[in-house]
């Protein structure tokens, strides 16, 4: 049935049928053709995921999302985030990589990041005299710190196929996210003082900085408080959720009274968009799961890592190998419900720590995001900048080798992870 469904899924992916239509006619198709699956317990498989009360934590944190980063809330961290590194060496670009850092504890979400932000920024970098290139390029890369600052929709997926700890795992991806953040920072100020891109000079006093950190002070708090509420046991995931829509109204409504019915309506239907196609391919990758499992692939590719490469340091290497290559063909969620089963099978044979696996797999299949042939933020970058693909990936060089520093780093030290 594997290979069956492999096959089939290979060619539907190159005629470019939609991941989630591609998986679910894949794996149906192998079921029939090797019949020993009743028709009737292939639909339940395909529905059963969709009851899960902790996957409710995807819309509402979506729908939160949205609601704040739609209004006056966008335009303020931008002005937090120009007044307090804009006067730097490629301030421009470190403004952007501050900007998703903040925009990821609000959205969660890679993909709205890099439209939110890049729409914003990428134009007003270009006028000011920065490569084009260049602009998208810091947008395709740091719009992946959302994949790690909470509420990252990679780790709630990632917690629902290893059953890890949310909480634990947003605790766990802070640190890498801020590590990467730090490093793309450092590549903007290189290549700003090497090729003498143009700095701010009217962001330089305390003044102006204290009174944007004030002003962007909601979206600021917005990840210590999930993370808070998580790890002290108040809410479980799903409630913090609701309580991240609740928060969001209430500063929309009350702090910056800017939400309006049409930014309401706006946002509810992007979510149900969003959050429609999420549940496409987690019910499509379940199925796919069924015959994974009934063939008992996981449990033969952890034997088989182990019995061939022996050793734990080249199981995981193979490990990031294989999710990179993934990662450049097949969107960040339908990797991760393809690969998580088998690999934390892996994981559990080598001794390795559900939450430092989930963390490497988020930050590698992030790369991916941004990686050529169909990285996402990579293609909306360069279409909000106008330029070919090629223009960006020449100026990416430099932020993939910071995020294969963090990814090594995440791999081969636990308590970088685990604490």
């Amino acid at each position: 049935m594997t290979a069956v469904m492999t096959g089939i899924f290979a060619v539907l992916l190159a005629l470019s049928v939609p991941v989630g239509y591609a998986l679910i006619i894949a794996a149906g198709t192998a079921i029939l053709f090797h019949g020993g699956t009743p028709t009737v317990l292939a639909v339940v498989k395909l529905f059963q995921p969709t009851q899960s009360f902790p996957l409710l934590a995807i819309p509402f944190f979506i729908l939160s999302g949205s609601l704040m980063m739609s209004g006056t809330l966008g335009q303020k961290l931008v002005q937090f985030a120009a007044a307090l590194v804009g006067r730097f060496h490629g301030g421009m670009g470190q403004v952007t990589v501050v900007g998703s850092t903040i925009f990821g504890g609000v959205s969660g979400s890679a993909v709205a990041e890099a439209s939110a932000l890049g729409s914003m920024l990428i134009p007003w970098q270009k006028r000011e005299g920065y490569p084009a290139g260049f602009a998208a390029a810091v947008t395709a890369s740091s719009s992946t710190i959302a994949g790690l600052i909470p509420p990252s929709i990679p780790l709630i997926l990632y917690s629902t196929v290893s059953n890890a700890s949310i909480a634990a795992l947003f605790s766990a991806a802070v640190l890498p996210g801020l590590m990467l953040a730090a490093g793309m920072m450092l590549v903007c100020y290189l290549s700003g003082r090497i090729r003498n891109f143009p700095r701010l000079t009217d962001q330089t006093h305390l003044r102006s900085v204290g009174k944007s950190i004030l002003s962007a002070l909601p979206a600021l708090l917005m990840p210590f408080f999930i993370v808070v509420l998580l790890r002290a046991g108040i809410a479980t995931p799903t409630e913090v959720s609701v309580i991240a829509v609740f928060y969001a109204l209430v500063v929309s409504l009350i702090v910056y009274r800017d939400l309006t019915w049409a930014r309401l309506h706006e946002a509810l239907v992007g979510t149900v968009i969003t959050t429609g196609i999420v549940m496409l391919v987690i019910t499509a990758s379940s199925l796919v799961g069924h015959v994974l499992i009934t063939e008992r692939v996981p449990t033969i590719v952890a034997q088989w890592a182990q019995d061939t490469l022996v050793n734990a340091i080249l199981i995981i290497l193979m490990m990031n190998i294989i999710m990179l290559v993934v990662g450049m063909f097949l969107d960040l969620p339908a990797a991760i419900l393809l690969l998580g089963p088998t690999f934390v099978a892996i994981g559990h044979a080598i001794g390795m720590d559900p939450i430092q696996l989930g963390v490497m797999v988020c930050i590698n299949l992030s790369i991916g995001l941004f990686t050529p042939p169909i990285g996402t933020t990579l293609f909306i970058g360069a279409a909000i900048a106008r330029v070919p693909i090629g223009a960006v990936v020449k100026e990416l060089w430099p932020f993939y080798l910071v995020a294969f520093i963090v990814l090594i780093l995440m791999s081969y030290v636990p308590a970088l992870t685990i604490y």
